[in-house]
């Protein structure tokens, strides 16, 4: 099984850094090569939903998730099904408010399936690669969002 861990911390309050990754039908606006996001059924604090994304060699890729929150937790679970090579990918997202903001961290957790066309050590280091900028590209259009809020209210 495949782990990794990623954080980033957000200079943007806990609350709207919880609303706005936690928006999945909004994703596409938070990362970038998200192409779409298509909600297939919410049921309490269950979405289930498909994306669709395109790579750096422009192959576009669709899978089925199913994400759950715990608001009073501060976390979130997604079940990544539907993705070639995969057996699954799981992802645990920790929110945590820090002084600086809120503390955003990733775990991945996956499994090949026996003919991927790929190794465990290319998707580490893939994810190695991408997680980073994507985790800092949310972390900079959160805050964008954050620095607005704060204008509109100073008026």
């Amino acid at each position: 099984m495949g782990h990794m861990e990623h954080s980033v911390v957000i200079d943007a309050p806990y609350e709207l850094v919880w609303e706005r990754t936690n928006d999945v039908a909004s994703w596409p606006e938070l990362f970038s090569r998200h192409s779409s996001v298509e909600i297939l059924h919410q049921e309490g604090n269950t979405t289930r939903f498909r994306v669709v994304k395109q790579d750096d060699q422009g192959r576009v890729w669709s899978w089925v998730s199913e994400r759950t929150v715990d608001p009073a937790e501060g976390k979130a679970w997604s079940h990544r099904g539907q993705l070639e090579g995969f057996e699954y990918v799981k992802i645990h997202w920790d929110f945590e408010a820090v002084p600086e903001g809120t503390r955003l961290t990733w775990s991945h957790h996956f499994v090949l399936k026996p003919d991927a066309p790929f190794t465990e050590e290319q998707v580490v280091a893939k994810y190695q690669r991408d997680l980073p900028i994507e985790m800092e590209e949310i972390k900079n259009k959160i805050e964008e969002i954050a620095r607005e809020q704060m204008e509109e209210a100073i008026g």
